[in-house]
């Protein structure tokens, strides 16, 4: 399958819920863009801004569309919903 979608991702270099988010993506072989944020209050601020005011990490975006967290980008995995969004 081909890949139809912009995937970015903020992160921070230590967050083991990053990981898993990064490591799901690599499975399916998919680019995305990685924000680093450790210690980054703006850039911090700017990412829960285009997250509906969360502030956790990872936060997920296709398509400029806030998909979530760790636990939401697997529940889109776990639904089958994942492969929708960048492959459709």
């Amino acid at each position: 399958m081909k890949q139809k979608s912009t995937i970015e991702i903020y992160t921070w270099d230590h967050c083991p819920y990053c990981q898993k988010v990064i490591q799901l993506l690599d499975r399916k072989g998919v680019k995305y863009s990685r924000f680093k944020i450790d210690g980054d209050e703006a850039a911090r601020e700017k990412m829960s801004l285009r997250a509906n005011g969360r502030k956790s990490v990872p936060q997920v975006f296709i398509d400029g569309k806030h998909i979530g967290g760790c636990d939401d980008t697997h529940a889109l995995e776990e639904r089958g919903d994942l492969d929708k969004l960048i492959f459709e």
